[in-house]
């Protein structure tokens, strides 16, 4: 039975929060005025951040990640806020209700989030029609996996289901492999078990017209031997890149959320936000030396400043995704990040064009 203090106590809690945000900025960019002035806010001239990956072309390389547009209710305010592209999901085949908050958590000391629960989601037909419903020219990627209560050896079945009917809408997949939120998590880390997911979708795809990129999005939590595991399968097969990387179970960087962490006592979740940076330039690193930086990487996690996603880019990412600095920094945070890595790149550039004695 809930107690009478359950609606109080969500008011108050970050998950209501983050949908009020997400509430306002969907009501202001259905109004053409306020989509306009949206753009006119952060509109920036980022020449720099240009880039062809994919057999696309980016207008920027900072995307918005996974996580907070989970059913593309958002793409055209996300464009308007000066994303390069918009990674919706996770999507799931069926609806898929939010756990009884409070499932969110802010680590505010570190910069970081805990997401304590299931992955939220409407369904893929309702997501298709948001798609369906956005103006934007902004590159859209689809982030995709198994319903929560699909029993793993299902698992192949419902990213086909997801694929099949997504495929005319999105630009590009994720095929997300590390569900490590709930208490149940997913994170199939065999070569059976992942190519029985992947060669459905290869096989569906060499039936269509149109060329839809595939990657593979991958945990921070995996063994140095299973990234190598993971590489290797993008190199063996027609996968075109790798997402990397996910949300973490681990609890190391949290220097200032000691107490949050305590009072929570040992609840499942997954952290993202700044703890994770390093492991996350590490991961991308491995992958980008062991495939030779012959694939686009997308590189996430702890992505906070221009210098975050130069080091991500240097570390061998072609492209970043940020998502818990734009929940706290908001449009001005990722308006900075870009003026601040276009200058990056262009002092980059000007260093290698110069003459040499």
């Amino acid at each position: 039975m809930k107690s009478i203090f359950t609606p109080i106590r969500y008011l108050f809690s970050d998950d209501f929060a983050l949908r009020f945000a997400q509430w306002r900025t969907a009501l202001v960019a259905r109004m053409p005025l306020g989509l306009a002035l949206r753009r006119k806010r952060y509109e920036l001239q980022t020449d720099h951040l240009a880039l062809d990956a994919f057999g696309m072309s980016f207008h920027s390389r900072i995307g918005l990640g996974a996580g907070y547009d989970r059913n593309g209710e958002l793409i055209d305010a996300m464009a308007a806020t000066g994303f390069g592209f918009v990674e919706i999901g996770t999507i799931t085949p069926k609806p898929q209700p939010a756990s009884p908050s409070p499932a969110l958590h802010r680590l505010e000391g570190d910069r970081a989030l805990l997401y304590c629960g299931q992955t939220e989601s409407q369904g893929v037909e309702r997501v298709i029609e948001n798609i369906k419903s956005h103006n934007s020219r902004i590159i859209i990627g689809c982030n995709i996996a198994k319903n929560d209560s699909t029993p793993p050896e299902d698992a192949p079945r419902e990213y086909l289901r997801l694929f099949r009917p997504l495929y005319q809408y999105a630009d590009y997949f994720t095929v997300n492999i590390c569900r490590n939120s709930s208490e149940r998590p997913y994170v199939p880390t065999s070569r059976e078990e992942i190519m029985a997911i992947l060669q459905p979708l290869f096989e569906f795809r060499r039936g269509q017209n149109q060329y839809r990129p595939i990657l593979l999005k991958i945990s921070p939590d995996l063994e140095d031997e299973q990234i190598d595991l993971m590489t290797d399968i993008m190199i063996d097969t027609p996968l075109d890149g790798m997402v990397a990387c996910a949300a973490t179970t681990g609890r190391y960087g949290l220097e200032n959320s000691k107490q949050i962490i305590h009072s929570l006592g040992r609840k499942a979740g997954a952290i993202t936000g700044s703890p994770l940076r390093e492991r996350a330039l590490e991961v991308v690193r491995r992958v980008h030396s062991r495939a030779k930086g012959t694939y686009p990487i997308i590189g996430c996690g702890g992505i906070s400043t221009a210098d975050d996603a130069m080091a991500m880019l240097e570390a061998g990412a072609s492209l970043v995704q940020v998502t818990t600095e734009y929940i706290y920094g908001g449009g001005k945070s990722i308006r900075n990040m870009r003026a601040g890595l276009n200058e990056r790149l262009r002092k980059a550039q000007q260093r290698q064009n110069l003459p040499t004695e």
